[in-house]
């Protein structure tokens, strides 16, 4: 039983929103509005980052992290006043770990279209009279790219020593490697894809719909309303998490357990169902269902060989040194994607596999074995 019930009071929306706490943030806001590959312009367009490190006088020590559909800015760092959520891939950033501060300089911007800082359906219009909400445009992992690139340009930023992405970050990855192949010394694409594909797809129209049906999604206009489409969120990432972990990691944790005293039989659940439960709420309270609605739309269209003679040729454009890795559990993005990535790419040897009963998460939490390919990738 989920505790966002219809009486409790959470805000309509988890984004971060002006008067906020801005925390270890910091704003790019571009001169022009940002031409949108499915046709018109974005105006207003900001991203926010968080930096670690200090950038060398010649730029050439840049490294561009970029995060999954839920996640932020906050790779490193504590909880606190405007982050709600300790840093991602925490043992990755910092003196002395892969991403060796005291010699590395991490950038790491929050999504174009997210909901923690940068410009997204929560963010207000710019005439500043109410939020974007279902008006914001339909955005591509194209735009998204092109508003980074903007804000490398403005960091002075020509070249990123490393780009390195997991999922919806590895789709942004592939990206920039295919459309600015001269801005990227090394890459490191990890539980992604080259293209969405048809089950993928699937999974994620579903979670879409269970979103658009909450009688109070309103056709995304809720964020200035006392409540936001909770339980429609609450059922896509129940679902997506389903996806994200393996079988026999939730039948060695939960198995047929049933939650506490409650009894399934009479209306209780069993672990497993307490279990999703609780990733849904946290969701909902640090997360906009509008972002989410635009993220996946833009995963779903993720296409690197669209208007470039297909996949293989889109690939092939890629000339940094590569390494290409999957989660042997994943079941959303099997190692057969990782594959097709790896021989495609003139500069990647072979898939590398991380062992992990995690499943697609496993790109997360199997830290010491993603921070020693960064390190083989980086030295």
């Amino acid at each position: 039983m989920s505790a966002v019930t219809a009486t409790e009071r959470v805000p309509a929306t988890g984004a971060w929103r002006e008067g906020d706490p801005p925390g270890h943030r910091r704003w790019f806001t571009a001169d022009r509005p940002l031409p949108l590959e499915a046709g018109g312009e974005l105006p207003g367009v900001r991203l926010a980052f968080e930096t670690w490190g200090r950038l060398a006088p010649d730029a050439s020590n840049a490294v561009l992290v970029l995060h999954a559909l839920t996640g932020d800015s906050h790779v490193a760092g504590p909880a606190g006043p405007g982050h709600p959520t300790p840093g991602w891939w925490e043992p990755l950033v910092g003196p002395g770990r892969p991403l060796d501060t005291d010699r590395w300089f991490v950038v790491a911007p929050n999504v174009l279209g997210g909901c923690q800082g940068s410009t997204g359906p929560s963010s207000a219009r710019p005439d500043g009279r109410r939020a974007w909400g279902g008006a914001f445009p339909f955005l591509t992992q194209r735009d998204q790219v092109a508003a980074e690139a903007a804000l490398a340009d403005a960091l002075g930023i020509d070249r990123w020593a490393l780009v390195a992405g997991g999922s919806m970050g590895g789709m942004r990855a592939v990206e920039w490697a295919a459309a600015y192949p001269e801005r990227i010394g090394a890459l490191l694409l990890l539980a992604t894809t080259g293209a969405a594909s048809a089950e993928q797809i699937a999974w994620a129209g579903i979670q879409l719909r269970a979103i658009r049906t909450d009688p109070d999604w309103r056709g995304g206009d809720y964020h200035d309303g006392a409540r936001g489409p909770h339980t429609g969120l609450g059922l896509a990432r129940r679902l997506a998490h389903v996806t994200y972990r393996s079988e026999p990691e939730l039948a060695t944790r939960f198995g047929r357990a049933p939650q506490g005293a409650e009894h399934p039989w009479r209306g209780g659940r069993y672990q497993v169902d307490s279990y999703l439960d609780h990733h849904a709420e946290k969701l909902v309270r640090r997360f906009d269902a509008a972002s989410y609605v635009v993220l996946t739309e833009a995963m779903n269209a993720h296409d690197t060989g669209r208007s470039r003679g297909g996949l293989r040729s889109a690939l092939a454009r890629v000339t940094a040194p590569t390494l290409v890795a999957g989660v042997d559990s994943d079941r959303l993005y099997p190692l057969a994607q990782q594959h097709e990535l790896a021989a495609a790419i003139p500069g990647a040897d072979r898939t590398r596999v991380v062992e992990s009963p995690y499943g697609h998460d496993g790109f997360l939490i199997e830290t010491e074995q993603v921070g020693a390919l960064v390190t083989e990738l980086l030295d």
